[in-house]
């Protein structure tokens, strides 16, 4: 779930120089109460099998005494695929009416391996400070902080501002970088935009008009596709489909009920 959420979303900078102003951002995409879930398959020699569940919601709260979204994405994996990888992952993230990450929390058990990612923005002076905590099973934990002009995400954040972008002029091939932040350090992404398809899901028949993304891992000799997503064609930006490409096999992800969504859904073809 993790690469999931990696791929939906990318960092583009409005050439201000304040980093809060540049991580400013209108919300035309989602209201509070909205709630998307997910139905996930593995493919396991040759064989697709359902593998678990993952949901989003958002909510209005506060913040350390300041109006704020609150997002919860959670994924669980089905009894049958625990026998040969374990997954249960628990992601928030907070963030501003405008879209500006305040903290970012994952707890993960995947496979053997447990952690917990912690990040917590602020901004002095108009500039980003990020305090980043990383632990794991062991009880080891590492620190890290950042301090730039850059504006930094997580994985959450991430997902939630990219929703509000305008593609409009977008070409395909178009490519987009951004930063993310985990409880250990900040990485530079790729995200790729490979142009505009239609997709039909078979649970429901609907048909979406799309835009499509493909998420790379380019720091190698090499570019290897991370994931490739697909998100409707209108002021939603709702991802319905996902492909990931995963060490152990190819996983998919399908949207699977949605409610509470802000705007109409102009991308469905009828």
């Amino acid at each position: 779930m993790k690469k999931l959420l990696i791929l939906i979303a990318s960092v583009i900078s409005l050439g201000i120089p304040s980093a809060m102003a540049q991580c400013q951002l209108e919300n035309k995409a989602f209201n509070a109460g909205e709630r998307l879930d997910y139905q996930l398959y593995f493919n396991w020699q040759f064989i697709w099998i359902k593998a678990g569940t993952a949901s989003l919601e958002i909510s209005e709260t506060t913040y350390q005494g300041q109006p704020a979204y609150h997002a919860s994405l959670i994924t669980r994996g089905s009894k049958r695929t625990d026998k040969f990888f374990m997954m249960r992952d628990t992601l928030s993230s907070y963030v501003t009416p405008q879209l500006v990450p305040l903290y970012y929390r994952k707890g993960a058990l995947e496979g053997k391996r447990f952690y917990i990612d912690e990040a917590r923005y602020s901004y002095p002076g108009g500039k980003t400070h990020v305090t980043q905590h990383y632990i794991n099973d062991e009880g080891k934990e590492r620190h890290n902080e950042y301090d730039g002009t850059d504006c930094i995400t997580d994985m959450v954040s991430m997902l939630l501002r990219a929703r509000s972008f305008d593609p409009s002029s977008y070409r395909d091939g178009q490519r987009l970088k951004f930063f993310m932040a985990d409880g250990c350090k900040i990485k530079e992404g790729t995200l790729v935009f490979r142009g505009r398809k239609k997709f039909k899901m078979d649970s429901t028949g609907v048909t979406y008009r799309c835009l499509v993304f493909s998420f790379i891992d380019d720091r190698g000799k090499k570019e290897k596709e991370v994931i490739t997503f697909y998100i409707t064609d209108d002021m939603n930006h709702t991802p319905v489909r996902l492909d990931m490409y995963l060490r152990f096999g190819t996983a998919k992800a399908f949207l699977s009920k949605q409610s509470g969504l802000r705007n109409p859904q102009t991308s469905i073809v009828r």
